[in-house]
């Protein structure tokens, strides 16, 4: 028997009733997320903030960031200059780079601009599994790999050095490069691909003196972001490149990175309240203000090549 005309009256206006309570909880839910996502930020920058001020309490802050040597575990006279952790940082980072961004562009100018979309479909997942290894296992590849075949080249170098890392390092990012500089390609208009090689335009030249112009906004952000998660990288350097702090840019030597440091003290060398258990907020401030700076160049370098292009 069908229902009646009461009956659908009354679905219709439960539906509606439903609906629109929806429409007013969800943007309630949303703004709730967002909070929570602001405070755990805020927490986040008061709990280093206010450890580091302790550190800084026992430790002068000029000696900090000047100081040409980092001993903290030396009863007697510990040193506490953090210039020996950045020039490890940026010694590992320089060189996964170096290895990252010449390969990440040409492999995004290439499933850009010459790859079939078959092609594209099948060579950009299987590059971005890269994404999904562990970063432990890149650890261990550089050790147990890596290493030996650069020994072959360079006899004398050690089994912890700066090389290797900084190499596994690059390719562990090269998947970010590529991702985010394909797809800044793909948004350069077709008509500026079409207009160039109308004018007699070879596809390579098309690639570097149109889309690469065109796209560059993307791609230095891909670039910086990437130097970001070259820098913030704990295990692959916590595993192969060493726990030997020096002021150095010899990449066949052993060395220490921030975020080694912070693991290396996590893991119970030194007691709670010590200054070097103070020491490892200290770094990890100074690890997170680098990261925030680089990503705010990233969104200046953006925005100001695309008002350009």
């Amino acid at each position: 028997m069908s229902k009646s005309v009461k009956d659908l009256m009354n679905e219709k206006s439960s539906r509606q009733k439903s609906l629109q309570f929806t429409e007013k909880a969800m943007p309630l839910f949303f703004l709730v997320c967002a909070i929570i996502s602001i405070l755990t930020t805020f927490g986040i920058v008061f709990t280093l903030a206010k450890e580091t001020f302790t550190f800084f309490g026992e430790v002068p802050i000029l000696e900090f960031l000047t100081g040409k040597e980092w001993y903290p575990f030396f009863k007697n006279d510990p040193s506490f200059g953090i210039l020996p952790l950045l020039s490890g940082t940026f010694l590992i980072a320089g060189v996964a780079m170096l290895v990252a961004v010449p390969l990440g562009l040409s492999s995004a100018i290439y499933l850009s601009e010459y790859a079939t979309e078959r092609t594209r479909k099948i060579v950009k997942p299987v590059l971005e599994v890269l994404a999904g290894v562990p970063t432990v296992v890149y650890g261990l590849f550089a050790l147990t790999f890596v290493t030996p075949l650069l020994q072959t080249v360079i006899p004398n170098l050690p089994i912890f050095n700066a090389l290797s890392p900084g190499i596994v390092v690059g390719i562990m990012i090269i998947p970010q490069i590529t991702s985010l500089s394909e797809e800044a390609m793909g948004a350069v208009p077709n008509a500026m691909r079409e207009g160039a090689l109308a004018l007699g335009a070879t596809r390579l030249e098309v690639a570097l003196k149109v889309i690469l112009p065109g796209s560059l906004s993307g791609i230095i952000s891909s670039v910086v972001l990437g130097i970001s998660r070259a820098v913030g990288e704990t295990m692959i350097v916590s595993t192969a490149a060493g726990s030997t702090p020096k002021f150095t840019l010899d990449v066949t030597e052993s060395i220490q990175t921030m975020t080694s440091y912070i693991v290396q003290v996590s893991m119970g060398d030194a007691t709670y309240g010590s200054t070097i258990y103070y020491s490892i907020y200290a770094v990890g401030m100074t690890l997170f203000l680098f990261t925030l700076l680089m990503n705010l160049l990233a969104n200046y370098m953006s925005r100001r090549f695309r008002e350009e292009y």
